[in-house]
């Protein structure tokens, strides 16, 4: 997850800086295919941390992430600009799939902060509950915040991943110093 959220915030400086051999349109295409996989990700580590098993939601959410790379990487008019403003990156995307994107992006987020709340009531282990109540509290920190930027001011709908990302550097401080400590396990090297 820290590694997607990474790759996503170097694209976007790589968009206003264009560099390596890319166009601005090509940081944008990676950072959107690495923005893709989150929601399955996060999916992925609630029901890690709380033992479950559901191989058809794992597996579907990264089938649709890759139905999505695919597309932003393959199709033409998927992503169609993107601008470099100040404080955030304004993309143009295909209206039609954007809308289905964010459908996908928005209702996985909900699902995969909704359970990780549920499925921490059922947890014995206080440390594995604790960080499933941890991974809530970090998908509320960039949910919330985002939607109440895109109501205060309506413009930022178009730099939505980009502003997401903003506020996400919270879920990645709750990761690392909330979440990783409560269920990493070190491994001994020899």
């Amino acid at each position: 997850m820290l590694l997607c959220l990474a790759i996503f915030q170097f694209a976007e400086y790589m968009v206003c800086e264009v560099a390596l051999g890319l166009s601005s349109l090509d940081w944008s295409r990676v950072g959107w295919v690495a923005i893709s996989f989150l929601p399955p990700i996060g999916t992925h580590l609630g029901l890690a941390i709380a033992g479950k098993k559901l191989p058809f939601i794992t597996w579907g959410g990264y089938a649709v992430a890759v139905v999505f790379s695919v597309y932003f990487l393959t199709v033409g008019h998927g992503i169609q600009s993107s601008e470099c403003m100040g404080n955030y990156v304004i993309f143009e995307v295909y209206k039609p799939a954007l809308t289905v994107y964010m459908g996908y992006y928005y209702v996985w987020l909900a699902a995969g902060m909704t359970a990780a709340f549920l499925y921490a009531k059922d947890i014995k282990d206080k440390k594995r509950r604790q960080a499933l109540r941890w991974l809530g509290v970090g998908y509320a920190s960039f949910i919330f915040p985002t939607i109440a930027a895109n109501l205060i001011a309506p413009e930022t709908l178009s730099a939505i991943p980009s502003v997401m990302c903003g506020f996400a550097v919270i879920l990645a401080i709750i990761l690392l110093f909330m979440i990783a400590p409560r269920v990493g396990k070190l491994r001994k090297t020899k």
